[in-house]
């Protein structure tokens, strides 16, 4: 049986994955619907179970970026309940520990050249600035105060991974409370 027919049931996500994959590899011009066919192992055919062509994957793609890569924080109910100190903590724990920032430079560099790519990261944006600023707000900061230990939190986890992938994760995870520490003090 050949690897093409051997493998069946191939789920949106598992293609969605493999196109921010793809997307991170070998840019949005690299990314094909037989690219990501043979990455799964699949006939080309199976995409259209899931995406209508491919104009339709790259839609849904920044959604699914949008919502696995800052919805899965900024809306889990677990994290909201913490107090705002603890919440900066848990989400930066939680940017290293599930690498939330793995596709933050392909996706940037795509919003470079593309209207629908660009939303989609000004969306992101608002959503962390937002997410951020509240818990920020909660310890009593206002103003430019406010402003600025929210942009500073937010540029900083988004770019950490990227920027400094020769630090090791232990040691980045060492310093998110001091980090926040520093952040969070008047």
């Amino acid at each position: 049986m050949s690897k093409q027919s051997g493998r069946r049931g191939v789920s949106k996500a598992e293609w969605l994955e493999t196109g921010l994959q793809a997307l991170s590899e070998r840019g949005v011009a690299g990314l094909t619907i037989e690219g990501l066919a043979k990455s799964l192992g699949i006939a080309k055919a199976g995409f259209y179970w899931h995406f209508k062509n491919r104009d339709d994957l790259l839609r849904q793609l920044l959604d699914y970026w949008t919502h696995e890569n800052t919805r899965v924080v900024t809306s889990n109910p677990e994290v909201l309940a913490l107090d705002p100190k603890s919440r900066l903590i848990r989400t930066a724990e939680m940017i290293l520990d599930y690498k939330l920032t793995d596709f933050e430079i392909p996706i940037r560099q795509w919003a470079l050249r593309d209207a629908e790519a660009a939303r989609a990261a000004r969306k992101v944006n608002r959503l962390r600035l937002n997410y951020v600023g509240e818990a920020f707000s909660e310890l009593g900061f206002t103003g430019d105060d406010l402003d600025m230990r929210t942009m500073l939190f937010t540029c900083y986890h988004s770019w950490e991974g990227p920027m400094f992938r020769e630090i090791s994760r232990k040691r980045r995870r060492e310093l998110i409370a001091k980090r926040v520490e520093l952040l969070t003090s008047r």
